[in-house]
């Protein structure tokens, strides 16, 4: 049995996290704080309303980049390019810091950052990593018709088509049932 290390968690928790921001930002119920808070931002909870802003700005800019990697089209050279573009003018300085009960982990700004440059570069340094290791298959668009939502697909086989709105695959299993029992019963 393979057991992920706290890097690999920590990058899967902070992908998620970016796809979780930009799919609130998208439905227009955004709470910054509490999503950042809740996944274990530091300095979440103390971040200026004015960062906030900054930071749901740049997620709302990193949109078209979440697009690409979730379109089977866009080759992983065009995504590495987005992704070194978005990383270049961030102030990243990685060092090793182990606070919080987790175990030694990569904060990639220096702690004097402002906080959404800490968010973004985290974010983009998780993808980056991600794009690296996996290339982009591991990031999708819901399957749902009327869903527009980021994921990240974390189970084992690579199998995941819907966000984590559980109503999306339901009506669209719903719909796929009733579709073939129409087609069935017209063959009768």
């Amino acid at each position: 049995m393979r057991v992920a290390s706290v890097t690999e968690n920590e990058i899967k928790i902070t992908i998620e996290a970016a796809f979780d921001f930009a799919n609130h930002l998208l439905d227009g119920d955004l709470d910054a704080r509490a999503l950042l808070t809740g996944v274990g931002f530091s300095g979440a909870a103390e971040a200026s309303a004015a960062s906030l802003e900054r930071a749901t700005a740049r997620i709302g800019d990193l949109l078209d980049l979440f697009r690409g990697l979730a379109d089977e089209e866009t080759g992983v050279e065009e995504v590495s390019g987005r992704l070194n573009e978005e990383l270049a003018p961030l102030p990243i300085h990685p060092a090793i810091v182990d606070h919080g009960g987790v175990g030694p982990h990569l904060h990639w700004t220096p702690e004097r950052s402002r906080f959404d440059d800490k968010v973004i570069a985290d974010m983009l340094m998780s993808i980056a990593q991600e794009v690296c290791d996996n290339g982009t298959a591991r990031f999708g668009l819901c399957a749902a018709d009327d869903c527009d939502h980021f994921f990240y697909d974390a189970t084992r086989n690579g199998s995941r088509r819907f966000c984590s709105d559980p109503r999306c695959a339901s009506r669209t299993h719903t719909a796929d049932h009733r579709a073939r029992k129409r087609e069935s019963d017209g063959k009768k």
